[in-house]
This record gives C-alpha cells, structure tokens and sequence, in this order.
C-alpha cells in the first residue's frame, strides 16, 4: 500500500497575521534541527552517493534508486568505468543547468548502456512520500520522497523527483528513451521539465562549485571553449572508508520533518513582519549533515 503521509496537516496555523513580533510558543526551524534525535535523520547509502571531484572542490549527491533505479544503476556503471573522468561541464548556461560529460560522442561506453529507458515518474507500492498541503503549479501533489522534493499524481499512481535547484538528472535527444551519459544539474528550479526528464538525484553538498563553474555553450568544435574539467566521478562506496565523507538527511517520514516544514510556511522568527503561509517545495533548504554531526 502506498504510504502518503501529509506534512503540516495537524500543525498548519489556523489564521497567520500579516503583521506580527515573534510568534509565541513556536520553534523557528534552527531550534527543531537542535532538537532532533538520530531516528530523526536517514544515513545516505553510501552506494547511493555520487562525488563529482572539480579544481574547484567536490560536489556531493544524493541518488534516488526508489525513483530512479535504472539511471541509478547506469550512472554507477560510468562511474565505475570512470567513464567522466577527464571530461568536462561543457554546457553552462546561467540560471539554466550545468550539464557534463562527452559533447562529440567519443569516448567508449564500456558495461552501462548506450541508451536509457526513461523514467520521468514511477508507480510502487512501497514509496513513502510525504505531501505538503500547498497547491502547486506541476503537480496535483507536492511532497518529497526520501527527502528529496517529489511530486505526486493519484490519478496515475506516481512519482517523480522535481527541477529544484540541484536536481541531478539525464540529458536526452526528443526521443524519451535516448539517454545514455550526459547528465545535467539544474542551477535553479524548472519545474516545466518535470515528468519530461528522468531526475534521480540532487546535490547535497558542493553548490557552490557549481554555481560558480564558468559559463559556456556547447561547444561546436574540438577548438570551442568544453568548459571546467571533470577530475572524476565516483560512488562513495568505491572510494575508501577513511577518505570518504557520510551524509545524513533529515528523514522526510518522521514527525521532526514535518514540524521543521511547517517553520518554512510561516516563519516564527520575529525578523518575520509578513508570514504568508505557503511552501514552496523547491525553496524548503531539506537539511542535510555530515555523519556524526551534531
């Protein structure tokens, strides 16, 4: 049976002033992650992490085998083959996505695949997703799976990771089976290209780096600008134990997600003058630490 579990249902204020001091007797979202206990956070397998190592740093993602599992396995498969490593983010275009990889198509695809079924969303019966009360404009029901942002759609019974800044997904030609190696991350939300592309992960950790990667477009020609290199793309369970960072990500089921949700709808904090009681999935920063963190 589907588990859909709505964050905020019971804890949603019935009236919100438009002009208020702190609001008494609520926690702002910093006092509920102190207030956290470890069944409260979810440690990201680290057979589910990808590591893209730039000049700049590293960049840090969580995959998403519940939504995505073949890409899952495909990106696995070029990591192990160190398919990426030497490439480059070669299209950089501001306020759009990163995307990397093999812009001319030459480098040799060893065991993944050399094409990808799609999968912009996916049916199951043993997905968690936690929904938000807010109406959203792609999706009959926002939420997140797994701590990551999901929308949901009960007249097909399925699910699908959303174009938050950061979404971590395949490229493709107009063909919805065409993906093979180049992935992109979305620099900020494009929700219109949600159940049109698969996404299957999201950065956790590394932004910046991102952000900050020089501008460029694809390129035409081997002399064309190809944009920052890749030094390596590698799933942390194949890096070793005591070089390799562990995440935790605040569990999307528990009570303490809910509660730190509904401090982002109307924030408590007296800086507040104006509380509009709405969630903007994309704009709710899910909490992510590193393991052992207090």
């Amino acid at each position: 049976m589907i588990r859909i579990l709505m964050i905020s249902a019971a804890l949603a204020t019935a009236a919100t002033p438009a002009f208020a001091d702190a609001l008494p007797d609520k926690k702002s979202g910093a006092e509920i992650l102190a207030e956290t206990k470890a069944e409260d956070w979810r440690t990201i397998p680290a057979e589910d992490t990808l590591v893209i190592e730039l000049d700049r740093g590293k960049v840090t993602i969580a995959l998403s085998p519940t939504l995505g599992p073949r890409h899952v396995e495909q990106v696995r498969k070029l990591a192990r083959e160190k398919f990426y490593d030497g490439l480059s983010f070669y299209r950089v275009i501001d306020g759009f996505v990163a995307q990397g990889g093999d812009p001319f198509g030459e480098r040799k695809i060893r065991k993944a695949k050399k094409s990808m079924k799609a999968e912009f969303e996916r049916a199951g019966d043993d997905i968690a997703f936690a929904a938000v009360k807010d109406v959203d404009g792609f999706a009959p029901v926002a939420g997140f799976v797994g701590g990551l942002p999901a929308g949901h759609d009960e007249a097909t019974g399925t699910f699908w990771h959303l174009h938050c800044a950061g979404a971590f997904a395949f490229g493709r030609e107009d063909g919805k089976d065409t993906a093979s190696t180049e992935f992109y991350i979305a620099l900020q939300p494009q929700r219109y290209l949600d159940r049109n592309m698969s996404v299957f992960g999201r950065v956790i950790d590394g932004m910046q780096h991102l952000q900050a990667l020089r501008r460029v477009e694809p390129p035409e020609t081997k002399d064309d600008d190809i944009g920052e290199k890749i030094i390596s793309i590698r799933i942390a369970a194949d890096i070793p134990e005591a070089e390799r960072e562990a995440f935790e990500i605040l569990d999307s089921a528990r009570p303490a997600f809910a509660a730190f949700a509904e401090a982002r709808r109307n924030r408590p904090e007296g800086f507040f003058h104006h509380r509009a009681d709405h969630l903007d999935v994309c704009q709710l920063p899910v909490p992510v630490r590193r393991k052992g963190a207090a």
